[in-house]
């Protein structure tokens, strides 16, 4: 559990450095360049994100059960995880979408983490779903009082829209019937 919790602190900790000190990036990138910027962004994000995963997968071996959903919990996640993908895809791709939700990444991780609450009742689920959870509340609040760095994307476009719908889902069906399985390892569904 310590080294989910630690990958959590590292990972959502990088992620959150606009929301707790919003000048510092534009102060360490004035004083040492962008790519220093990024290069530690990277590397701490990056290991953050291999210790959730390795922390996690340990904290799913010795499960402390919180709660235990109820079965259409489950297929309630199924339907709210239906739209993760195209919010994602539109992040990326200015559009209506984009354009409707300010900021999709942050509804995505909102509506991911909060299903995965609801359809999980481990203590390894609580930390990881209930962290993410809180941190993009607490970005998007702080996003209604600062402006976030630009997000390198497509040009606008009409057909973005198209693209994040259809490719989300298309993304949406290989994880819901291969790649959650191979990934994560739990088949969502059979």
């Amino acid at each position: 559990m310590a080294v989910l919790i630690l990958g959590l602190i590292l990972f959502l900790g990088t992620h959150s450095v606009s929301i707790v000190k919003p000048g510092l990036r534009t102060t360490v990138v004035e004083r040492f360049g962008v790519i220093p910027w990024q290069a530690v962004y990277s590397v701490l994000s990056l290991a953050g994100f291999i210790l959730i995963v390795w922390g996690y997968g340990e904290a799913r071996q010795s499960a402390i059960v919180l709660y235990d959903p109820p079965g259409w919990m489950r297929h309630l996640n199924l339907l709210l995880m239906l739209p993760i993908f195209p919010l994602l895809f539109a992040a990326y791709l200015p559009g209506r979408i984009q354009t409707a939700t300010k900021h999709p990444m942050l509804l995505a991780v909102k509506i991911w983490a909060f299903g995965h609450l609801l359809a999980n009742g481990t203590l390894a689920d609580l930390l990881l779903f209930g962290a993410f959870l809180a941190w993009a509340v607490a970005d998007r609040i702080s996003l209604k009082r600062r402006v976030g760095p630009p997000v390198p994307g497509a040009p606008p476009s009409q057909t973005n829209d198209a693209i994040a719908i259809v490719g989300g889902l298309g993304v949406y069906l290989l994880f819901l019937f291969w790649l959650h399985r191979v990934l994560m390892g739990v088949a969502p569904i059979g």
